[in-house]
């Protein structure tokens, strides 16, 4: 019989992230990217293990051993920790079982792959978030004067009100704005989902303004990105990264000493809703993460509920609480912090 050839990698990638991922799978861009990530890492350490050009690699360097000192090297060389690696991990284990599926020939190399088993012993890192004090200096370092600084304060003060993730932030367009009374947003979740929430009057005049100086009319006015850049492209999460650390450039984490993150915003939001006494079951419908605990798990806070709640926290300002009891405690409010 006539040994069949070893199937071209570049094509099984093509197909993994064009249309696996995608059209089979039905998973979000944010997924592809994670997922897009891992691959890069994992092809780029595989040319330098097997000391070849990068396109020069086939499914022959798809090895078992490979992918085994590659997650060593995630450790060790990269600094990640369990939970990254076994993110990583998730990702060939993926890739492997589509590469299965087209070309059975290969399952054998698929199944020594697949049993190679996640890494047990993630630590639980602490959650980290700006405090009160921390968001009133941020929004003060920042020049509402400039263009930059009328966007700048418009996207923290939204991210501050919704505790929506970045990238939902990001992929704004005017069309999902409602900035008449009642004011609200409509976000894009993970999974495609959307939610709607509500806007503090404050925040739905900063949208206003920015709009009407900022966003051309024409006939793509109501599809139109929020927040650009200065070339006028959409701003990214490394773009947001930078501006916020520009304004807080000595925010250091209490518990870890790094800089800030977008994503401590979204935690921030969380524990002052915490601390305002209100329930898990509407933050978490706020915030976009559905499920809290099982008995919680089909738990819904409609419109009214998620606007009464903001204004128990945030009053007609971009002020913060005061501090209060926050009645949930240790790792049962860090297990759902970090479901955020």
């Amino acid at each position: 019989m006539k040994q069949l050839s070893p199937p071209d990698l570049g094509r099984i990638v093509v197909s993994f992230f064009e249309q696996y991922l995608p059209m089979q799978r039905g998973m979000s861009i944010h997924t592809l990217r994670s997922y897009r990530d891992a691959i890069v890492l994992w092809m780029q350490f595989a040319a330098r293990d097997a000391g070849r050009r990068l396109e020069s690699l086939s499914i022959a360097d798809l090895t078992a051993e490979r992918v085994e000192r590659f997650l060593d090297h995630l450790e060790a060389e990269r600094g990640n920790g369990v939970r990254t690696r076994n993110a990583r991990l998730a990702a060939l284990h993926t890739f492997a079982r589509h590469l299965g599926a087209r070309h059975p020939e290969q399952l054998g190399l698929v199944q020594r792959i697949l049993d190679i088993p996640f890494k047990r012993g993630a630590a639980e890192v602490p959650i980290d978030y700006p405090e009160s004090d921390d968001i009133r200096t941020m929004m003060s370092h920042i020049d509402r004067r400039s263009p930059a600084g009328q966007r700048d304060y418009a996207l923290f003060a939204l991210l501050f009100n919704t505790g929506a993730r970045v990238q939902e932030v990001l992929n704004l367009r005017v069309c999902d704005l409602r900035l008449d009374p009642p004011e609200q947003v409509r976000l894009y979740g993970k999974g495609e989902k959307i939610r709607m929430c509500p806007l503090w009057p404050r925040t739905a005049q900063l949208l206003r303004d920015l709009i009407a100086t900022q966003i051309p009319s024409g006939p793509d006015f109501a599809t139109a990105i929020i927040f650009r850049n200065r070339n006028g492209g959409a701003l990214t999460r490394f773009g947001v990264r930078y501006l916020l650390r520009k304004y807080l450039p000595d925010y250091r984490s209490a518990t870890q000493g790094r800089r800030i993150h977008p994503h401590a915003l979204r935690h921030a939001t969380a524990v002052h809703l915490l601390k305002s006494g209100v329930e898990f079951a509407t933050i978490s419908q706020l915030l976009g993460h559905a499920s809290v605990t099982t008995t919680m798990r089909y738990a819904r806070a409609d419109l009214d509920l998620k606007r009464q709640a903001l204004s128990q926290v945030f009053p007609d300002s971009l002020g913060v609480p005061a501090a209060g009891r926050v009645r949930w405690h240790g790792a049962e409010l860090v297990r759902w912090l970090r479901r955020l």
